[in-house]
């Protein structure tokens, strides 16, 4: 009946059922039934329509479904209260704490360590278990939400060092993708809106979180390479649109993502 009131009541176009790959069987003929009773059309692609999308299990770093110590089912207010707390700690150990104010370290431990534990668990196929890992998920290398926050913070102070008015070089300015590491980030960025569809399509964040680490990898062999020197350079005006429109991008995935941005480190 649940499913007959969003259908006719709230006019719901597509029902998504988010539940452990076991109940797979189950949600298989509740549909067929809605289908045989009228409430959903025959075709699989048609509108209005009902799908399940399985999750696989969250493991402890011994194999097994991820508990305490008293064998109790770990709760998610937990983990994130233990990830903010580490992520402010680790602010306040690299003297965040004697130039920031408190309202910004506390912002910011908010943003790493909640967007922290929800990269670490989208960015893995559903479908499949993973391993539980606090020190992996906040490593500030590698595949975290943690390395592409700061990864984000890093572009905006290349902005902000230039002393440019990004609005007003976006009225003016054009790009000019003469190297090589120009023209990769640049085709890369074209790429994002197939990437959100198709994972919106099959449902699949990780497509989503592999986009944007891969972004950051790309734009950073970009900064990196002397020849691509931001500010100061020939091309610095293009350059910066490019590092401007990269961190759009970024932060368009943070918030699809359900995670907050952060813009200086």
């Amino acid at each position: 009946m649940n499913e007959w009131y969003r259908l006719n009541e709230e006019k719901a176009e597509w029902i998504i059922y988010v539940t452990d790959v076991g109940q797979q069987q189950h949600f298989d003929m509740v549909f067929k039934a809605a289908k045989r009773a009228g409430w959903l059309p025959q075709g699989d692609n048609s509108y209005p329509k009902a799908s399940h999308v399985g999750f696989g299990l969250v493991l402890g770093e011994d194999g097994k479904r991820f508990r305490t110590r008293n064998t109790e089912v770990v709760r998610l207010v937990d983990l994130l209260d233990e990830a903010r707390s580490r992520s402010k700690a680790a602010l306040i150990e690299r003297g965040k704490g004697e130039e920031w104010t408190e309202e910004e370290i506390e912002s910011t431990a908010d943003a790493v360590g909640y967007g922290a534990v929800k990269y670490a668990d989208l960015k893995n196929n559903r479908l499949t278990n993973y391993t539980f890992n606090f020190d992996q998920m906040l490593n500030d290398k590698g595949n975290t939400a943690v390395y592409l926050l700061y990864a984000h913070a890093r572009i905006c102070s290349i902005i902000r060092r230039s002393g440019k008015d990004v609005d007003e070089l976006m009225n003016k300015g054009t790009l000019v993708l003469e190297h090589k590491d120009e023209r990769d980030l640049g085709l890369h960025l074209l790429q994002f809106a197939e990437v959100v569809e198709e994972a919106c399509t099959n449902l699949l964040p990780n497509v989503l979180c592999d986009y944007l680490y891969n972004l950051s990898e790309v734009f950073s062999k970009f900064y990196s390479n002397p020849e691509c020197k931001v500010i100061g350079s020939d091309n610095e005006t293009s350059r910066l649109l490019l590092c401007e429109v990269t961190a759009v991008v970024m932060r368009k995935c943070f918030n699809l993502l359900g995670i907050t941005a952060i813009y200086k480190i």
